[in-house]
């Protein structure tokens, strides 16, 4: 008799855990986005961002190529004030605690003239998911589980906790990658550099050479006519 009565409670609890885990997937922590996109020469670019009150925007930036990896950057709230400036930078990373609005971000290259820039960012935004349930609420979808010792609020601390170091990988392994883009692009134009300077430098050695050797047999050369 005690045997069924653990198989009927294991069985309620199996067939609650999808309600249960559909309310634990309503808790989202964070939403990322990233984008690389090119910056013509004197071009500015701005970019719009949908943000709800006392929620959270962090934004990350790096030019991965271009003469000098610099770009000027700010960030405008809904009603039009500049919260950030940065002037002539290769990366910057900024946080803002929003209001409800649309947020604008500018990337301006209009100080370079004949250099294009490429440039990544990321968004992260945070506490976005205000309209789903209070964390209350799941308490009503636990039914017998005293019984079996489980805690549906470990299991949601630790899905949260695995979702939040999982997004927080993704985003480290994306940033990694940018700098990585960044660091191989300068090197692959000092290369294309020393190779220039290296070849330039030949053709002065060369050159030199020719005039030397030019100069030291026209010291040597009989240049009085021979009369018969």
């Amino acid at each position: 008799m005690e045997l069924v009565r653990v198989f009927l409670c294991v069985l309620s609890v199996l067939v609650a855990l999808p309600e249960r885990f559909a309310v634990l997937a309503a808790f989202s922590q964070s939403l990322d986005s990233d984008f690389t996109f090119t910056l013509p020469a004197g071009r500015k670019e701005c970019f719009y961002q949908t943000m709800k009150k006392d929620a959270s925007l962090e934004i990350e930036y790096q030019v991965l190529d271009g003469a000098g990896l610099d770009v000027d950057f700010q960030i405008s709230s809904p009603s039009g004030h500049v919260l950030f400036s940065d002037y002539r930078k290769s990366d910057g990373v900024h946080t803002v605690e929003t209001e409800d609005g649309d947020y604008m971000f500018c990337f301006d290259n209009t100080f370079s003239a004949v250099s294009e820039k490429i440039i990544f960012f990321e968004l992260i935004l945070d506490n976005m998911d205000s309209e789903t349930e209070e964390p209350e609420d799941w308490k009503e979808y636990v039914h017998g589980t005293d019984m079996l010792d489980m805690k549906l609020e470990d299991i949601m601390d630790t899905i949260n906790s695995v979702k939040a170091r999982l997004g927080k990988s993704v985003q480290i392994q994306t940033v990694l990658r940018a700098f990585e883009a960044r660091d191989r692009n300068l090197q692959e134009s000092n290369f294309d550099r020393v190779n220039m300077w290296s070849f330039t430098n030949l053709i002065v050695m060369v050159l030199v050479s020719a005039v030397q050797v030019y100069l030291v047999r026209s010291l040597f050369d009989d240049k009085k006519k021979v009369r018969t």
